[in-house]
């Protein structure tokens, strides 16, 4: 049987939707939907490691021209940037929302009405950043979004810190996740994010995201992204070991049919830039570097990737 697409069309007539959304919004009051666990009650008030109360913060919504070719098609991806986050990366090129939380705190109903105004702008789909830290808020959302219309594709598009357990209360709802997969050895998890379990954590939720909705398939009209992981791997100064077990990693566990993303794009920011504790990192990444990333990709045998031109 075909799948509905948008997933979250069947969900919403079925009665999911409302109850997962219920379910996470529960959540909230010993919050522990993403592998932080802080356990603070968000519901009344209380902040945890994302500092992220009871309302999401939204940074910014906008079409997106930025994001990669299957996502932003001719008319763009309707990004909503949400503020806050539950990793700390040292090197964060978003240091203002992720840390700083610029932005303003949004009821359901004005999130949702953003999801409805980037639709007639004509975006090709919703895109959700940085949502592991506000999963209940999005649902709840997305339900006053489809009640008044909404028909686009659910893109999750996160840093990989994301819980199992959470992801599943978005199986049948989301259409693509975009997840990062930063780094692969938990000593420089450890010092870069603050998060020793994140390359365990990313391998199980991105196994977790493929099992849901397959590999990325792109809609014929128009060639954007309907459905599936689309997986994206920033390359660092020093670093092209991570990047070569990451992409045997998924060769060997997802499938080599996996599209990726392999992004040539760092530079020096966040605490990098304001610091001199991670000299390792104040330089941008060689060109030499990036090729022997691109060629451990294909000597892992993926074959799907966007890369720097």
């Amino acid at each position: 049987m075909e799948k509905t697409w948008p997933a979250y069309l069947e969900a919403y007539e079925s009665g999911a939707l409302m109850e997962r959304r219920d379910r996470a919004l529960g959540a909230l009051a010993g919050c522990r939907l993403c592998p932080r666990g802080c356990g603070v009650d968000r519901a009344g008030g209380q902040l945890g490691y994302c500092k992220t109360g009871r309302k999401a913060v939204v940074a910014s919504y906008s079409p997106h021209h930025g994001e990669e070719g299957v996502l932003r098609g001719r008319e763009g991806s309707g990004t909503i940037f949400f503020s806050g986050c539950n990793l700390r990366c040292v090197f964060c090129q978003n240091w203002e929302t992720s840390r700083g939380l610029e932005g303003r705190e949004e009821t359901a109903d004005v999130i949702a009405a953003m999801m409805l105004k980037l639709q007639e702008q004509g975006c090709h789909n919703i895109n959700l950043v940085t949502p592991s830290h506000v999963v209940p808020q999005i649902l709840e959302a997305l339900f006053l979004a489809v009640e008044a219309g909404l028909k686009l594709p659910l893109v999750y598009n996160s840093g990989g810190y994301d819980s199992v357990e959470t992801l599943r209360l978005l199986d049948g709802i989301v259409d693509v996740y975009m997840p990062d997969f930063k780094v692969w050895d938990p000593d420089r998890a450890e010092r870069y994010f603050s998060a020793r379990d994140y390359p365990e954590r990313a391998r199980a939720a991105i196994s977790e995201m493929r099992r849901q909705v397959g590999e990325l398939e792109s809609d014929p009209a128009s060639g954007t992204a309907r459905r599936g992981v689309l997986l994206r791997h920033l390359v660092m100064p020093g670093m092209v070991a991570d990047s070569r077990n990451i992409f045997a990693w998924v060769a060997r566990e997802l499938s080599r049919d996996t599209y990726v993303n392999v992004m040539a794009q760092y530079r020096p920011a966040g605490e990098v830039r304001s610091s001199t504790a991670y000299p390792e990192l104040a330089r941008e990444m060689a060109q030499s570097e990036y090729e022997r990333a691109l060629a451990a990709a294909e000597q892992a045998g993926l074959w799907r990737f966007e890369s720097k031109s």
